[in-house]
């Protein structure tokens, strides 16, 4: 079969590999569509895959082709999304129910072959079937809606708050959909893209700007969600949670990335800093809630392109064009 590989740092390409086999419980997909993601970035800069090379893609959908011994609850023909996650289900984090923090955490398309190919093999745990109404390859947007869903998880009730969001990309503007339905009362928009702030706009926001200079609410923001990773960005908002509000941390930011907090501000104004990652028992309700429209897949995946343009569309994905881009096997 065709796959991308990423071979070593900065190094991807396409090539021919052995097809996958399934094993014990395991089943064989057919990928439909794999999406791109800031995640596969990191990997290519040498972080987040223990080892490389490493077929990369963890944004996947497609129809189930083979099944491995003891696989009851999928059948071949079913069109499915995949929960990339991958737990060891017994160091501390998992019997604490916090698999998402596993000593021994892997994932589909990070550390293990993942979607970027024609076929993957993947547990049939982590297979969700897709409701017919919904077209196989929109079920990609269905991961990284699991993150987001596990970002509102941290969350405590954010029911008539002022929301702050840094970055108007895929992710920003699911988190941005899921304030809005979560019942905020205003929802606030800041990014660089101008491209990105108009379709912010059309998704109904309250002010989408360059900056958060003059648009803050009477009270300030009682939560502030970084959805960029941007150092600069983190560190503006760290300095624009209003007292008793919160932080949440969900962007991906690069290792060496660092910013600074005032101690006493934060004691004295009960100011919560908070982390999201990744996914935890988030991915099938966020399949439920992915078919009730939640999203527009044709608002959020804005470039299509064959698996062989994959390097080419890595590079077109780091200018910041458009919002998710899908890469297409068949």
């Amino acid at each position: 079969m065709r796959a991308a590989v990423v071979k070593a740092v900065g190094e991807v390409t396409v090539e021919t590999v052995d097809d996958p086999t399934p094993q014990d419980g395991e089943v064989v997909v057919q990928v439909a569509a794999c999406g791109l993601c800031g995640t596969d970035l990191h990997i290519l800069q040498g972080e987040f895959a223990p080892t490389l090379p490493v077929i990369p893609g963890h944004e996947f959908a497609g129809t189930v082709v083979a099944l491995g011994a003891g696989v009851t609850d999928v059948r071949e023909g079913d069109r499915v999304a995949v929960d990339p996650s991958l737990y060891c289900h017994e160091c501390h984090y998992c019997r604490r129910g916090r698999n998402n923090l596993c000593l021994r955490w892997n994932a589909i398309g990070v550390s293990v072959s993942g979607g970027a190919a024609e076929f993957v093999a993947v547990p049939a745990a982590n297979c969700v079937r897709l409701p017919d109404h919904v077209e196989t390859a929109d079920a990609t947007l269905i991961e990284p809606l699991s993150c987001a869903v596990r970002g509102y998880d941290v969350l405590t009730s954010q029911l008539g708050s002022h929301v702050l969001i840094y970055g108007a990309g895929t992710m920003g503007l699911m988190m941005l959909r899921l304030a809005q339905r979560v019942g905020a009362t205003s929802i606030d928009v800041v990014d660089l893209n101008t491209d990105r702030l108009e379709t912010a706009r059309g998704l109904g926001v309250t002010h989408a700007e360059t900056t958060a200079d003059g648009i803050e609410p009477e009270f300030g923001w009682e939560l502030v969600i970084d959805a960029t990773g941007n150092d600069k960005a983190i560190q503006d908002g760290l300095g624009r949670v209003a007292p008793g509000g919160t932080f949440l941390q969900f962007g991906v930011a690069d290792y060496a990335a660092r910013a600074t907090i005032d101690p006493y501000r934060i004691y004295n104004k009960e100011i919560t800093i908070t982390g999201s990652m990744a996914v935890l028992h988030s991915y099938e309700r966020a399949a439920e809630l992915f078919a009730t429209g939640v999203l527009d897949p044709g608002l959020f995946i804005t470039d299509r392109v064959p698996l062989e343009d994959y390097a080419g569309a890595i590079e077109a994905f780091k200018t910041g064009k458009g919002l998710k881009t899908q890469v297409i096997p068949g």
